[in-house]
């Protein structure tokens, strides 16, 4: 008899490429092992609005989804009015946060997510970088109430500067995690994937030794060392890497269905 493992996988540079495409031996080898009695669940940066259609192209229309790298925990259900719920949303106060970073900043963009809508936003962001329709508002606005994520973007800097100047701030209260660009994604303190998960993990009466872990960036590296098996992508930096059980192949190989097509 199939033991239900619980397989948490990141979306992008994972389960889909850097373009964004998800590869038909992916979504086949997703099938499988749902198919074979475990349990998947996304776990990503992405906004709600971002995660829903690579739920839909999954045909994960049942079980949970972790957004905004934790802050965020969804209960899938196609009887739900929207097809989801969101069960919790844990947020904080940006404004601190956003006072020292606009001064080490100051030209970098700014977003704060609005739940399964979109992104309010102090200016543009480049082409495709945030889901839904961002809608720009006075900065004033950004700090103005309690968010599940802020993310501050450069795209004159380069992710060593931007990481450099971050860990020189310093900040207080809050997680953070520095992108593979000048990305850079807040969450309230004590909140990542892993800790989403673990909750995912009871919820669905699945034994820690039973839970495995796919990504490829910072922002996965509590949630491979979490799982029973963390599995890091061959695209990852190399402290992914180092912070995983092993190394599968690349996402623009598929690297993921080798991992999927190991479980029991």
């Amino acid at each position: 008899m199939t033991t239900p493992h619980l397989i948490c996988l990141d979306i992008d540079g994972t389960t889909v490429d850097h373009d964004g495409h998800l590869h038909e031996p992916v979504r086949e080898a997703v099938r499988a092992v749902v198919d074979a009695g475990h349990h998947v669940t996304l776990a990503t940066g992405r906004a709600i609005i971002g995660t829903l259609p690579v739920l839909e192209a999954l045909g994960l229309t049942h079980g949970y989804a972790v957004c905004a790298n934790g802050a965020i925990t969804l209960r899938v259900d196609p009887d739900l009015p929207d097809g989801y719920e969101v069960l919790e949303a844990v947020t904080f106060d940006p404004a601190p946060a956003l006072r020292v970073l606009r001064e080490e900043f100051p030209t970098a963009l700014v977003a704060v997510e609005e739940l399964g809508v979109g992104f309010k936003v102090s200016a543009p962001f480049p082409d495709g970088e945030l889901d839904g329709e961002p809608r720009v508002v006075p900065f004033e606005e950004l700090m103005a109430e309690p968010v599940t994520r802020l993310t501050i973007r450069d795209p004159d800097s380069t992710s060593e500067d931007f990481d450099a100047r971050t860990e020189r701030i310093g900040l207080h209260g809050v997680e953070y995690a520095v992108g593979w660009s000048a990305w850079l994604d807040i969450t309230p303190e004590g909140v990542s994937k892993a800790a989403a998960l673990e909750g995912v993990r009871r919820r669905l009466g699945v034994e820690p030794a039973a839970t495995v872990a796919v990504g490829d960036q910072r922002n996965d590296l509590e949630m491979l060392r979490w799982a029973a098996r963390g599995v890091a992508m061959d695209n990852a930096p190399d402290e992914v890497k180092a912070a995983a059980d092993e190394v599968t192949g690349h996402v623009d190989d598929d690297g993921l269905v080798a991992v999927l097509r190991s479980l029991p």
